[in-house]
């Protein structure tokens, strides 16, 4: 009973061994790849991505109501601060702060013209004739002193702005029309700010 017993038992594990041998040939015949968990090798983890949590968030405290208003006007003063020097988006380019700067360096007529025109509707209110007289020879000379810088400030931006930016993209009308308007204001009123001043190169 003893060697029958041992025979079986060397007989299945000959049959096992065998299985296995067909098994891990037929899977080496597939091109079987083990997993990393069958060779025993543990892929890292990656780092976590997510901040930590920091510390507890400073709460700020609300601003009331005069604050908040004073916050406002300064805010408006540094917008209205900053459009005087730099000017809206039609005073954007290198051409349009040349022209400035052409009508920047000189006295012009039209600076002139409002004053003369509130002397000229004062006058017109007086219904002497000589104040007549007066005021309409002085509203004939601040309308031909005004044409006349105009064409004068007109040729002066064709030539400097045909020096400077022979293949500018501008059209010339508007850079006239643009440097037109700015002399019949008040130097001081001139938005934006003159860089230039009378009589100084550029």
């Amino acid at each position: 009973m003893p060697l029958f017993r041992r025979k079986s038992t060397a007989l299945v594990e000959d049959q096992v061994s065998e299985v296995e041998s067909t098994e891990a040939g037929s899977a080496a015949t597939r091109g079987y790849t083990p997993s990393k968990r069958e060779l025993g090798v543990t892929t890292p983890k990656r780092p976590s991505t997510q901040r930590r949590p920091g510390g507890a968030s400073v709460s700020r405290t609300p601003l009331t109501k005069e604050e908040a208003k004073e916050q406002r006007k300064l805010a408006r003063q540094r917008e209205s601060e900053r459009f005087r020097q730099e000017g809206g988006p039609r005073d954007r380019g290198p051409e349009r702060l040349l022209v400035r700067n052409v009508v920047d360096s000189r006295r012009t007529a039209g600076s002139f013209f409002l004053g003369g025109a509130f002397i000229v509707l004062l006058g017109a209110t007086i219904p002497d004739p000589r104040v007549q007289t007066v005021v309409n020879i002085l509203w004939l000379a601040l309308t031909l002193a005004v044409i006349v810088d105009s064409f004068l400030i007109s040729r002066r931006i064709k030539k400097a702005v045909n020096d400077r930016f022979p293949k500018t993209s501008e059209r010339m009308g508007s850079l006239y029309f643009y440097g037109i308007s700015r002399s019949l204001s008040f130097r001081r009123m001139r938005v934006p700010v003159p860089a230039v001043g009378v009589g100084e190169k550029f």
